[in-house]
């Protein structure tokens, strides 16, 4: 076991296969989980960021170790760390004037940036521990958001019959609604489209179920708890 861990921790053929490797799943996993909530940084993005961002680090390991390169092997990597801003921005969306999505994605993204560096530079032992809070932050704790935002105001879950209606939908009560995120259908139809919506006040909250029930392309209307 410690001449295999020796192995991936020195720098020859097979720590480089598992280096790419592993960046390769370790994106993938954080990516499909973007993508099950329609994000447009999804599987594929994840997977390019985090092995860009390994064969960044790989690339300075090559000039020191084998071109005899002088410097700090991690130069390269750090203008990873600042130029994911741009491609980070890329997945924010301002939507009505005030409201922002995307942020959690932007922010995946550069965190997985960061740990494609790690796994470039063989530093496994802070790549799984970083991993698995990563994906318990995406998975598990945006339950625990959901419920500490939901719980002063009205939040709803509602499916349409397409992308055209959701859009109209929106763009009506845009001005009363002060989150939407796009969710898969829960009726599992394909052409459906599901939107998780909040309201600031009880006013807002009645105005917006007074039009659900006017709209005859609103499938399924149910609160969120």
């Amino acid at each position: 076991m410690e001449h295999v861990l020796e192995q991936l921790q020195g720098f020859n053929v097979y720590s480089v296969t598992f280096r790419i490797l592993l960046a390769t799943i370790v994106g993938g996993c954080i990516g499909s989980e973007r993508g099950k909530h329609g994000r447009a940084a999804g599987l594929r993005t994840h997977i390019l960021v985090c092995v860009g961002a390994a064969m960044t680090t790989l690339i300075g390991l090559y000039a020191t170790n084998c071109l005899g390169s002088i410097g700090d092997p991690m130069r390269m990597g750090a203008q990873v760390v600042s130029g994911m801003g741009f491609l980070g921005a890329g997945t924010i969306m301002v939507r009505n004037r005030s409201h922002v999505t995307g942020l959690t994605t932007a922010a995946g993204l550069w965190a997985t940036a960061c740990l494609g560096l790690a796994i470039g530079a063989g530093f496994y032992m802070a790549v799984i521990p970083a991993f698995l809070v990563i994906m318990a932050t995406i998975t598990v704790f945006i339950h625990l958001e959901r419920a500490t935002k939901h719980r002063d105001r009205g939040a709803f879950y509602i499916e349409m019959n397409d992308v055209r209606s959701a859009r109209a939908f929106y763009e009506e009560l845009a001005v009363y609604i002060s989150e939407i995120e796009v969710v898969p259908p829960r009726s599992g139809m394909a052409e459906h489209v599901g939107l998780e919506l909040a309201v600031e006040t009880a006013e807002n909250s009645r105005r917006v179920m007074r039009r659900v029930k006017e709209c005859k392309d609103v499938v399924i209307a149910i609160p969120i708890h």
